[in-house]
Parts: C-alpha cells; structure tokens; sequence
C-alpha cells in the first residue's frame, strides 16, 4: 500500500470510493485535488482518501475514506497520521471535520466535539456544514499546532 498526492486523473476514482462508502461527493472536483492523499494497492487502485480543505488558517479534513474490504487493516488510522503530517507542514492551527459515524474513532486521535454553534464561520460557511452533512452531524476539532 502506498500513500501520495492526489493527480488529475484520480477525480473519478475518488469519486467513486466516496460514493461506495456513502460520502458526499457533490463537491468534490479539480479544485480539491491538491488537498487529496489517496492509498493505492499494488495495482494502482484508489482503496482509500483523505482531504484538507483549506479555512485559512485552519483545515476542515473530509474525505476519509476506506475501500470495505480494507476495513479494520489500520488504513484509515495511516490515512488520518499522513493527512495530520500535511496539515502540520502547512501550519494550520486546528483541523475540523463533521462526521456521522466516527466519532470515537476521531475521539481516540485527538478530536473533540464542538457545538454547532461555537464553530468558526470559516467552518460554518463550507458546502459541508451548509449543505452536505445533516445537521445530526458532530464537528469536532483538533488543535495541531
């Protein structure tokens, strides 16, 4: 298994394993490449993502996704480790995410939840908090700086 940037051409397989895993896709296009890590097996296939979409001197981190049958290998904690690297190196002060589902998995690496109402308007205004994730939804918050 290797993890590296996200190319051009990897939009529709990302797009794809989002969709499998049953995660918003709407938005994801060209622009948020740059932000992308995906994991590839030995062929070359996309089998897991990551994303940091940039709130200026913050992060939302979005995307995370596992192929199913690479569920429970650790994938996902290694996808999560590379994405907290990037967003060190690019000096963002906190990473925020929404989630419907893991929350204690994003518990035990670090991240609290956070009232909807006590988050960022940088949060607030991305198509995530607006638009794609329901309200039922827990944000949270991880300071890495």
């Amino acid at each position: 298994m290797k993890i590296r940037a996200a190319k051009d051409g990897d939009l529709v397989a990302i797009r794809s394993l989002l969709a499998t895993c049953e995660l918003p896709t709407e938005d994801v296009t060209t622009a948020l490449l740059p932000g992308f890590l995906v994991a590839v097996d030995e062929r070359g296939a996309i089998v897991g993502s990551v994303c940091l979409e940039s709130l200026g001197a913050d992060a939302l981190l979005r995307s995370l996704a596992v192929d199913l049958h690479l569920r429970a290998t650790g994938l996902g904690t290694f996808l999560l480790q590379a994405i907290e690297r990037e967003a060190r190196a690019c000096t963002y002060a906190s990473l925020w995410l929404l989630t419907t589902s893991a929350q204690r998995i994003f518990e035990h690496r670090g991240y609290s939840a956070v009232d909807r109402t006590n988050v960022p308007r940088e949060v607030r205004e991305t198509t995530q908090f607006m638009r794609l994730c329901p309200s039922t939804a827990v944000c949270m918050r991880k300071r890495i700086a």
